[in-house]
């Protein structure tokens, strides 16, 4: 074949074509001479310029390389100095050569051996003599010719070296001699001839140092294995970077391949229902991996709540081979917009085969993603962890119809009191393909047993007037829709959140907090939940409406208890502190030095890993049911020396149980908040290794005020009101 019917570009760029497989492998199997002039030599250079060179060697033809060696300060010194100039060029050679680590290499080593034993590989080396210039011979040009004497000239930015290759921004630019370059191919030849036979007046050529030429003859072998380009090849494109692929040596679970199946089944779409620790990453990952294996081509797109779950997730993305555009504010990738907007382009002309953007859901929803995703369509893969937010009012319209594989991720779907949003989500993403609890997960050893002691807590007397009132101003914002359902305005969710947030912040609940820790001053790896919430001081109150902002944050109540109080060292992770440092906690919190106990709030709910939590205390709890899932969740992950956890609920009622009377009232108000109460103890008391402990209180809760298994199986979104 002849150069002529090569499709070649003009222009390469190595942060969108693989150079070595798109141009030179191709234009150097129809080569009969290959000349190039490579700038600083280094062994993985000569081994990265034998790709494509058995094609040359078939062909009868003649490699000739012009390279150049890198000189240290010293190196110049001396040779200013008049010291011999081969003997430090060979120095300097000799230190840029390194022994191949694979087999690949070892092959391509020993071709170069054979091509330089055979005569069919010239090396010569150029550099500036001392008193001719001060300057460093460091050009970077290529002439390959075919037998037809077509010629093809390239030049640019790029060096024969393996990080040129693949992590430099580099680029060549292609010219032709059939085409309007012929005098420029011609002229480049000529230079480089001039220069090949040292007529260069400027530059001294000296033969290649046989001392290199021996160490290159140590990796010959007795035949040579010219199909080396095929084999890499096919190896290259199992683990060309970009392509999603299982990572060698790991394999997913049955039941993470039983969920993949059927979400192919189900033509792409559906949802990983999974608890915390069995794997739900990794699931997503493989699913996505066997999407691009089936379509050929994919752009990934994966959404999470967070910053520093966007950076988890880096972790296992680039496991699976991917090379991720990281997007959002304070992505450490300065550049993600243009290289999304690039890749973007590139993928919807064909250029490219596939990409990957990971990002935030403040992120994803912005104008500019809003406006990339526009130019995506099939071929493309939605995976939403977390997705469960996705059926807010905000996000539930960046559910592209446009896009044809969909994938949520998520422990607890069902959006508590927001049935429409539930239902959205149901029918964008479809069927759930894996159903994967939290008892299963202890069960088959996925996440570590636990004790459960629920605490008792009551409010007190300003507390539950406060609760009262707020629950009867509750009610008047209440009202049946059509269908006889309730539906509540959005006055009445936030008192919803104010009423709850007494509950949260019962002061009881620190006294209680603070007998029980006398137990564990000396103890280690605790965390206590609190809520965004204040521990509220009524008597200073004199307002006739107490304000969110009243007493002081319950956060820091706990901290003064735990710390001044009882002399433990703690630490707060909350939102307040950067990324940074909540890793620099996490890891100092493993190895109990120097903090005992991490005090948290709501940060602690989505995707942030802390298993070597032993004993949690639950001060603030929720009554929703995704919410509470995930906190327990957090505090079951494995680690090492953790045989089971421990979880302390404080439970808060109106009042004791025994003071309870259906003829009060306020009885239905007192009833409301216990049934809340209760599903939470049934739930996190019905899988614990002392499930029995708990039975009592839940039996007295259900007699005191006549709850039934039906009471609980409605929907408890907290608008009942008494």
């Amino acid at each position: 074949m002849s150069f002529t019917e090569l499709s070649l570009l003009k222009h390469y760029k190595t942060y969108k074509n693989n150079i070595v497989r798109e141009f030179y492998t191709p234009v150097l199997q129809e080569a009969v001479l290959y000349q190039r002039s490579v700038g600083f030599f280094s062994s993985t250079a000569l081994i990265e310029l034998s790709k494509g060179l058995s094609g040359i060697v078939k062909n009868g033809g003649k490699i000739q390389f012009i390279v150049s060696p890198y000189l240290s300060k010293e190196d110049v010194e001396a040779i200013n100095k008049g010291y011999e100039e081969k003997k430090i060029i060979e120095d300097a050679l000799l230190r840029e050569y390194k022994e191949p680590e694979n087999y690949f290499q070892e092959e391509r080593l020993n071709l170069l051996a054979h091509l330089i034993e055979k005569g069919h590989l010239e090396i010569k080396v150029a550099f500036t003599p001392p008193n001719k210039s001060t300057g460093m011979y460091h050009e970077k040009v290529g002439i390959v010719e075919d037998k037809d004497g077509n010629k093809i000239v390239f030049t640019g930015s790029l060096n024969e070296t393996i990080n040129a290759f693949y992590n430099n921004y580099e680029s060549i630019v292609v010219f032709t001699s059939w085409e309007e370059s012929k005098q420029y191919a011609e002229e480049m030849k000529e230079d480089f001839d001039l220069l090949w036979n040292n007529n260069d007046e400027n530059l001294e050529i000296i033969e290649f140092p046989d001392v290199i030429k021996e160490r290159i003859k140590v990796n010959r072998k007795e035949s040579v294995n010219y199909n080396i380009d095929e084999e890499e090849k096919i190896e290259e494109v199992k683990l060309k970077k970009g392509i999603p692929h299982i990572p060698d040596g790991f394999e997913l679970r049955n039941y993470q391949k039983e969920a993949i199946d059927k979400w192919a089944a189900q033509d792409y779409q559906g949802i990983f229902d999974m608890a915390t620790g069995t794997g739900k990453t990794y699931t997503g990952l493989g699913a996505a991996a066997r999407l691009y294996e089936d379509k050929g081509r994919l752009a990934i797109i994966i959404v999470c709540p967070y910053q520093h779950l966007v950076e988890q997730w880096v972790e296992d993305i680039e496991l699976f081979n991917l090379n991720p555009i990281i997007g959002y504010s304070a992505s450490k990738q300065k550049n993600w917009k243009k290289r999304l907007e690039d890749d973007i382009f590139d993928y919807s002309i064909g250029v490219i085969d596939t990409l990957c953007f990971v990002t935030t859901n403040a992120t994803y929803s912005s104008k500019f993603v809003t406006e990339q995703m526009s130019n995506l369509g099939k071929d493309t893969l939605l995976l939403v962890d977390e997705a469960h937010n996705f059926g807010s009012n905000t996000l539930r319209n960046k559910l592209y119809p446009s896009i044809d594989y969909r994938l949520a991720l998520s422990a607890t779907l069902d959006r508590h009191g927001d049935e429409e949003g539930t239902d959205c989500l149901k029918m964008y993403f479809g069927n759930k393909c894996i159903e994967y609890n939290l008892k299963r997960a202890i069960d088959e050893g996925k996440l570590t047993p636990y004790y459960y002691h629920p605490l008792v807590v009551y409010l007190d007397e300003d507390e539950i007037e406060d609760y009262k009132d707020i629950s009867y101003k509750i009610s008047k914002e209440c009202h049946a829709d059509k269908k006889g359902k309730i539906k509540i305005t959005e006055r009445g969710k936030m008192l919803l959140l104010q009423r709850a947030r007494i509950v949260a912040g019962a002061k009881n609940k620190l006294t209680e907090l603070r007998n029980i820790m006398e137990d564990y001053r000396d103890a280690t790896h605790i965390l206590v939940y609190c809520g965004a919430t204040r521990v509220r001081d009524f008597e200073s109150d004199e307002e006739e409406n107490i304000r969110d902002d009243d007493g002081e944050r319950q956060i820091v109540a706990v901290s003064k208890i735990l710390g001044n109080e009882l002399g433990m060292k703690v630490t707060h992770f909350t939102s307040n502190e950067s990324a940074a440092e909540r890793e620099l906690i996490k890891r100092k919190f493993a190895m109990a030095d120097p903090y005992q106990a991490i005090v948290a709030i709501k940060c602690l709910d989505e995707g942030v890993n802390i298993p070597s939590i032993k004993t949690a205390f639950i001060l603030a709890s929720t009554t929703n049911p995704k919410e509470y899932i995930q906190r327990r969740g957090r505090v079951l992950r494995l680690a090492k020396d953790k045989p089971y956890a421990v979880i302390y609920d404080f439970i808060t009622l109106v009042k004791p149980l025994d003071e309870a009377n259906e003829f009060s009232v306020d009885y239905n108000c007192e009833r409301a908040l216990a049934k809340r109460e209760l599903a939470r103890i049934k739930e996190f008391g019905e899988i614990s290794l002392n499930s029995r402990d708990s039975d009592e209180l839940i039996n007295d809760i259900e007699i005191a005020y006549r709850i039934t298994t039906d009471d609980l199986e409605e929907d408890i979104d907290g608008t009942e009101f008494g």
